[in-house]
């Protein structure tokens, strides 16, 4: 005797014969469009790097214009340049993750709220090499709801703003998502990271209101917690603990051994 086409049976045997389809359906997609995704992903780093450095203009050729910029990859534990790894394909993401690339912060030396940061990372010299006109550094760190990952373009001094730009973060919007606002962005150029020609310890940060002096941009008003976030991200990665002593090879006045003697006060006082 046939089944009745209601029968629990038959249910089931369509229900998985639709489910087998779908899931191949969906892997094969996965599959196929990911050589496209990760072009996007690319063209987008691009995009956000001459954006932050104020080369970026709609409708350009993006790859032809990142051609004039050279990625080198440092070692921020000696802040010389290493040619140890590709600086094309270097991922410092996971070279964090990695015990013999990375590193585990604790107590005060973590201000960034990151756990573990990479020992080597990509920077990206616009001009010449030797002396370069900017150079965008990779920067990252905790905000309100998750980590902020962006860039910020310096000039060839090691002490002046350029620019900040964010390409990734869960802040709440209208709050601390203005930090994506260009009239907030703004105000980062020209603002100086140090206080003095000597010193090693950044000055940066985002003021608790309205900013006074070179070395503040205006808080985000209903976001401390994201302002907080945004200063603390800067004040690691500017440090010694970050690329301060790669910073200190483009200053004038500054000598490597105070970068060290920087690096050995914020080991002991975590």
């Amino acid at each position: 005797m046939a089944q009745s086409n209601d029968s629990i049976k038959k249910v089931l045997m369509v229900a998985f014969a639709l489910c087998l389809v779908c899931s191949v359906v969906v892997s094969t997609a996965a599959v196929t469009l990911r050589p496209m995704q990760q072009l996007n992903e690319e063209l987008d780093r691009k995009t956000n790097i001459l954006r932050v450095a104020n080369l970026y203009e709609p409708g350009m050729d993006v790859e032809a214009a990142f051609g004039e910029i050279t990625p080198r990859v440092v070692d921020m534990r000696t802040g010389e340049y290493t040619d140890e790894f590709d600086a094309e394909t270097f991922d410092h993401f996971q070279a964090a993750r990695d015990p013999a690339t990375g590193r585990t912060l604790s107590g005060d030396t973590d201000i960034a709220g990151l756990s573990r940061v990479e020992n080597y990372a990509t920077v990206y010299l616009v001009g010449d090499e030797e002396a370069p006109e900017q150079i965008i550094l990779p920067v990252r760190g905790q905000g309100l709801w998750g980590l902020m990952r962006g860039y910020m373009a310096i000039e060839g001094d090691g002490n002046t703003i350029v620019g900040i730009t964010f390409y990734e973060h869960s802040e709440t919007p209208g709050l601390g998502g203005e930090i994506n606002n260009p009239r907030w962005q703004a105000q980062w150029e020209g603002k100086k990271i140090f206080s003095d020609a000597e010193s090693v310890v950044p000055a940066i940060r985002v003021a608790r209101g309205s900013a006074s002096g070179e070395h503040q941009v205006d808080g985000l008003s209903g976001a401390t917690l994201t302002s907080n976030g945004v200063t603390n991200m800067l004040q690691f990665w500017l440090s010694p603990e970050g690329f301060g002593g790669y910073l200190a090879q483009l200053r004038e006045g500054v000598e490597p051994e105070a970068v060290q003697e920087a690096d050995v006060e914020l080991e002991a006082e975590a």
